[in-house]
């Protein structure tokens, strides 16, 4: 014991009074005074305390005796009074007199909060030594060599753990041997490493499938799916039921479109597993391919009618391709299977996790609304609207009522509903700038748009979403200079801002300028946003106007298959017209028109083109 652990200042520091913490750790302990007395107990005495154990088998005295006992307080009161490094020492050599887990554990936490990271590993590693069975004393080995930069010297402990798991335990470890590499700063060092700890686990039949789903996670944490990819297709030959094996090829969408053959042949073997094709709809909404998504939430409505989820999900999808009578009875649906559930999770196209039941009513009231409005039921809308009375969605209803008032000519009134809401914050006051904004765009009316977004400019300067909606409303007013200049001003300050790339390309391929600049802008914007449907429409419009009819026929289908937007079907209706295939594009725009009558870009196409429908 350190010399200056001396007993006057025991005395001081007990007197002062312990934690509640430092009672609770010594609680366990208690029972050495019965078990240590201070002089030699009666013969007797000590054959009657033998037997009152052994007739009371409840009572669990500790073999701690007074020593030992007096090292441990004192170790915490050093503790208490910020002595981490003396309390590191007294608790660690308690530990390896008594070779007890407990205080191993205690001493490398103790460590870990003194932020002594070379300590807390020679903590992990004694415990290691004293107890080489103990699995925990492994996993706290490998997560400080993770946690303090040093990967490499894992491979060791990993080959260790695995090979204490038990049987029942080996192959869920083995799966999960990524998760401990979370922090490392350098993912790609993780799978090569765990491709040698994993060699014999992979020849292994009892453990070959966990092997390939540790890999393939391991490489897709290292962004580099082209190598997960075959191992993931391996994986899906063992077992073709494998949940695992399709969550992990979900995560590779949009980037890597060869996994999703992994997904359908998932589904084709076990079309009943809604849990997967419900995550598998949620990343085809990710990628805007909101006709998928809504073919596989109504095959999970179909087979699982109670599951609400879905069809609050299969509403939204529904509305935003414009389909509002049958997006009203999916929503209306949703709030007859869940009135009042106390907690509903949105499993698709909802990033940010669950919602609490009164959210996901407010969300489907809200939706029910613009279904309404679409239809132009404005007194139905209303009537959705009058049953809010949540404070969170004020600024939500306010908007849908004044999206009633100017489809009815009412714009000063409209106008009048958002300025009304308070700015309790920078945030309340940005939304409600937005708000009013879109109102105007909706409009039309992009001169009084512009001017909301330019009083905004003066507050929010360096906003990239305000700068955008200017580039935008720049467009419409017909200052392309302007809007070149704030798209390319977004680009050079948030280089990964794929609309502002996709918007400068369209732009220029749309008035015929620059075509392999613009073909350049879009394909970057591709990769930034793999299968953006309204991306790849816009690199099949520059190859239209490049000439390369055939490719821009075979980008636009795939764009509208994965997005009906009216938009898309005009620019593929006329690539269709131009090229001869006019029974095609008639039908398109039919199709397009009835989603969107009112689409200026449609309106647009079929009056230059003199189509009659």
């Amino acid at each position: 014991m350190p010399a200056r652990l001396t007993r006057s200042k025991t005395v001081r520091a007990t007197r002062a009074g312990l934690s509640a913490s430092l009672l609770m750790w010594l609680a366990g302990t208690a029972a050495w005074a019965q078990t240590a007395p201070s002089t030699p107990a009666p013969i007797e005495a000590t054959k009657a305390a033998k037997a009152a154990t052994a007739a009371s088998p409840q009572v669990n005295n500790s073999e701690i005796d007074a020593a030992l006992f007096y090292q441990l307080l004192i170790g915490e009161i050093e503790l208490r009074e910020g002595s981490a490094g003396t309390a590191f020492e007294v608790i660690l050599d308690a530990a390896r007199k008594q070779r007890d887990e407990n205080l191993f554990k205690r001493a490398a936490d103790i460590a870990l909060q003194a932020r002594a990271g070379d300590q807390a590993l020679a903590a992990a590693r004694s415990w290691r030594a004293a107890l080489p069975g103990s699995l925990e004393a492994h996993r706290y080995v490998i997560q400080l060599l993770v946690a303090m930069g040093k990967p490499a010297e894992t491979a060791e402990p990993l080959r260790s753990l695995i090979k204490l798991s038990p049987d029942a335990d080996r192959k869920g470890l083995i799966t999960a041997l990524p998760r401990f590499f979370i922090s490392t700063t350098d993912r790609k060092l993780v799978p090569p490493l765990l491709e040698q700890v994993l060699a014999p686990y992979r020849q292994d039949p009892a453990t070959r499938l966990a092997a390939l789903h540790a890999l393939g996670a391991a490489w897709l944490g290292a962004q580099e799916p082209e190598r997960a990819l075959p191992l993931l297709q391996e994986a899906q030959a063992l077992d073709l039921s494998s949940d695992t094996t399709v969550v992990l090829a979900l995560q590779m969408l949009p980037a890597t479109p060869a996994a999703e053959a992994i997904v359908a042949a998932h589904l084709k073997a076990r079309p009943d597993n809604n849990g997967i094709r419900a995550l598998y709809a949620r990343a085809l909404s990710t990628s805007q391919r909101y006709a998928d998504a809504i073919v596989q939430l109504e095959q999970v409505t179909r087979s699982e009618p109670a599951r609400a989820t879905a069809w609050l999900t299969l509403g939204a999808l529904q509305l935003e391709l414009r389909q509002a009578k049958d997006a009203t009875r999916s929503l209306e649906t949703f709030l007859t299977l869940a009135p009042d559930e106390p907690a509903i999770s949105i499993t698709a196209g909802d990033e940010d996790g669950p919602a609490t039941g009164e959210q996901a009513r407010v969300q489907a009231w809200l939706m029910l609304a613009q279904a309404a409005e679409q239809l132009g039921d404005f007194k139905g809308a209303e009537t959705w609207l009058a049953r809010i009375d949540n404070p969170q969605g004020a600024l939500e209803v306010q908007q849908r009522r004044a999206s009633l008032l100017m489809r009815q000519g009412k714009v000063t009134e409209a106008r009048a509903l958002i300025k009304q809401l308070p700015e309790k914050d920078a945030d309340a006051a940005r939304a409600k700038l937005f708000a009013e904004a879109q109102l105007l765009r909706d409009a039309k009316m992009w001169k009084e748009a512009d001017a909301v977004l330019a009083r905004g400019s003066e507050r929010f300067s360096d906003d990239i979403d305000l700068m955008y909606e200017r580039s935008m409303m720049a467009e419409k007013l017909g200052q392309m200079d302007n809007m070149e200049r704030l798209l390319r001003k977004i680009i050079e300050l948030k280089p990964d801002h794929q609309h502002a790339h996709n918007a400068l390309g369209y732009s220029l391929a749309e008035r015929n300028l620059r075509l392999p600049e613009a073909k350049q802008l879009i394909e970057k914007a591709l990769s930034l946003a793999p299968g953006d449907p309204f991306i790849t429409d816009s690199l099949g419009w520059v190859e239209y106007r490049l000439g390369n009819t055939a490719e821009a026929i075979r980008l636009l289908r795939q764009a509208y298959q994965a997005r009906p937007d009216a938009e898309i079907g005009a620019h593929l209706g006329e690539v269709l017209w131009v090229s001869g295939q006019t029974d095609e594009a008639r039908r398109i725009w039919r199709e397009a028109r009835g989603r969107d009558a009112a689409n200026d870009v449609l309106r647009e196409t079929l009056a230059r083109l003199r189509a009659d429908l």
